[in-house]
């Protein structure tokens, strides 16, 4: 979410005079280099075209999250509180599956320190705190309103430092109930941080709903009937970028510390299966390059029959994959990979098979202090575009900003797709054969039942030709 603000402050706000981005070297590339290299990506197209000079307002502040206060020289820090007035809090681990520790360093102790560093700012008129709406997945009816933790988040932090690695990690499902994960117990916290800050601080809490192939993935344990919980991300962008106009321009602040629940529910109800349904078509019309299989898995609200679904089509695949690339001399990473998928399907299983209510009047009540030119170029409106239109553009962008594929490759990828439809069905009609051909040679009841089939069978004209006298197999 922090390139598609930075590219639409960019470009949309011509007011803005610099802006000012925490970011740590990486790979031994420095923060200019990786500005450089992001400045290039397909998505900052726009700018380059036609406002190539909004490069120059970008300006990188060498700093990490996880570090001793932000890992900020005093400079850097002193032009941080002389020169800002805006303040989105973006930086987050988004693993569900990370260690609490490190969960709690990301997430809670990270907002701690920017806090620090907000209350220092001369100028400061909105700190927006992008939270997720997930943040009390324990409760079945979400408000736009803070949940306070039980626990004192800094001493969470204190107990999450001292502790050793092995006993935290024991303690973690006791410490994080009834959250399915450490991403939205440390979000939780980092909320009731944010919250404690007002109204000194003008603070405000967005929480924006969750926000999907190359044919890996058959089965998800999902319910079909269950509501997602979506929001474009150009929607939830534009939510922040009216929600820190709103705040900063405010000539009184709210009694209680505004929270903006982004979700769809309130305007266009899906359910899962309507996702599916969707998503299937238009990945079909639209595929990615690199396909290993058919996409064609589904959802299984069934516990058994989605574990046989991964057992015979996940499982067995990524075995024979990885014998094939080592018969070959090539470097094994299907298992690996398959691994991978499934830990984060067994996490996903938590917000794909339940039902939550969000009230969100806050968030679409943002577009009545907007002009109609306002509102074109900062759409909050979920029924803008129709569905099936918008997946399509969904799928492409994927496709060219997070995959870097050229749309070009679209026509060679739907013919290697349509082979990869014949492989798919030719595999699954062997298996069946053969799963029958194994029942009839080794279960004399399987037996007896084709052979009574085959009996009746050959009384009927044309279906009778096919079948012997014997009536075997």
């Amino acid at each position: 979410m922090g390139k598609v603000l930075l590219e639409k402050l960019l470009f949309q706000c011509n007011g803005l005079k610099n802006v000012y981005i925490l970011i740590r070297s990486k790979r031994g590339k420095q923060p200019h280099e990786r500005i450089e290299e992001m400045w290039k990506l397909p998505m900052f197209e726009r700018l380059r075209k036609y406002e190539p000079d909004a490069l120059k307002k970008i300006v990188p502040i060498h700093g990490d999250c996880v570090t001793e206060n932000l890992g900020l020289s005093e400079d850097d820090r002193n032009v941080l509180r002389e020169n800002v007035s805006i303040v989105f809090h973006c930086a987050a681990t988004l693993k569900l599956e990370a260690k609490l520790k490190d969960a709690v360093e990301h997430n809670t102790a990270g907002t701690e320190k920017v806090l620090l560093l907000a209350r220092e700012i001369k100028n400061l008129k909105v700190f927006v705190h992008v939270s997720t709406a997930f943040c009390s997945a324990d409760l079945p009816e979400f408000k736009e309103m803070v949940y306070r933790t039980t626990e004192n988040p800094k001493e969470v932090i204190q107990v999450c430092r001292w502790i050793k690695d092995d006993a935290l990690e024991q303690a973690t499902p006791a410490l994080i109930a009834p959250h399915p994960n450490t991403y939205t117990y440390t979000k939780r916290l980092a909320e009731t941080l944010v919250a404690d800050e007002y109204p000194n601080l003008p603070v405000v809490i967005a929480r924006p709903a969750i926000g999907a192939g190359k044919g890996v993935i058959r089965s998800m344990n999902v319910k079909a009937d269950s509501r997602a919980q979506v929001v474009p991300v150009d929607v939830a962008i534009s939510a922040l970028i009216v929600i820190a106009w709103k705040m900063g321009s405010a000539k009184e602040r709210p009694l209680e510390i505004p929270v903006y629940n982004m979700s769809n529910d309130a305007a266009i109800q899906m359910t899962w299966g309507d996702v599916l349904t969707i998503g299937k078509k238009v990945g079909y019309q639209h595929p990615f390059e690199g396909q290993v299989w058919y996409p064609d898995g589904d959802i299984r609200s069934s516990k058994i029959i989605h574990a046989l679904c991964c057992f015979f089509f996940h499982w067995i695949p990524a075995y024979f994959i990885d014998f094939l690339m080592l018969v070959f001399g090539q470097k094994r990473f299907m298992v690996r990979l398959m691994r991978r998928i499934d830990d984060g399907l067994q996490l996903l299983q938590f917000f794909t098979t339940r039902d939550w209510i969000f009230e969100s009047k806050r968030f679409f009540a943002l577009v009545t202090d907007m002009t109609p030119v306002e509102r074109k170029l900062y759409r909050i409106d979920f029924q803008s575009l129709p569905i099936e239109e918008y997946f399509t553009l969904c799928v492409l962008g994927a496709r060219q900003f997070i995959m870097k594929e050229n749309l070009s490759t679209l026509p060679r990828c739907r013919r290697v797709q349509f082979v990869l439809y014949i492989i798919d069905r030719a595999f699954k009609a062997a298996f069946c054969f053969g799963l029958m051909y194994m029942l009839y040679s080794y279960s004399d009841t399987v037996k007896g039942i084709f052979d009574c089939v085959g009996a009746v069978s050959h009384r009927f004209p044309v279906i009778g030709t096919f079948v012997s006298h014997d009536t075997k197999l």
